[in-house]
């Protein structure tokens, strides 16, 4: 795949259009990687309005390319991600959050039709605690997920389903409850530009 190409697959994936919540921007890719490369961040609301709107999860995702592939990522494209969501303190005692938060990962790339090769990474669960003069504020457990595959693609819009895959990531790990199907969402989706 050359430039010209890359750069048509970077179009379809600027066309995703993920749920009301998820706040999708391209920002900067890292440049050492890979050849190519393209970056997306996500921020996620718990879809209320106005003072009552809250961030309850964010991500980045980033799509690496190297013509000829490198021999770990198994192809010639690497999806690579890091997300992070609040949970609460139920889940946070969960002895099988990892467990749990890695199969949403392998779920949602299932359910999107997604193709993949050598899937990696971590699940962490993070608690913090506040003292001094931050003691006001309450306790907070979070969840973590850093993960990379490859996807297999025979053309370039198929790269999308791997956005959609990850934007579904977002609201599962992010508690949104379902959207049911055949049914529209009330708010558009939005996009920072």
């Amino acid at each position: 795949m050359d430039l010209n190409q890359f750069n048509r697959m970077i179009e379809h994936l600027r066309t995703a259009t993920p749920r009301a919540e998820i706040i999708l921007e391209e920002v900067p890719a890292p440049q050492k990687l890979a050849t190519y490369s393209f970056a997306f961040t996500a921020d996620v609301s718990n879809g209320l309005l106005g003072d009552d709107e809250d961030e309850v999860a964010s991500g980045r995702f980033v799509l690496l390319h190297e013509p000829g592939g490198q021999e770990t990522w198994e192809g010639e494209f690497r999806c690579v991600t890091f997300l992070s969501a609040d949970v609460d303190e139920a889940m946070q005692d969960d002895p099988l959050l990892p467990e749990v938060g890695w199969s949403w990962l392998l779920d949602s790339l299932s359910a999107a039709g997604c193709e993949f090769n050598a899937p990696s990474g971590t699940v962490t669960r993070v608690s913090s605690a506040s003292f001094g003069k931050l003691s006001p504020r309450n306790d907070q457990s979070e969840i973590e997920i850093r993960a990379s595959w490859s996807p297999i693609i025979k053309e370039s819009a198929e790269m999308i389903k791997h956005i959609d895959a990850w934007c579904n990531l977002l609201g599962e790990v992010a508690g949104l409850p379902p959207i049911v199907e055949g049914v529209a969402p009330i708010s558009a989706a939005r996009r920072r530009v």
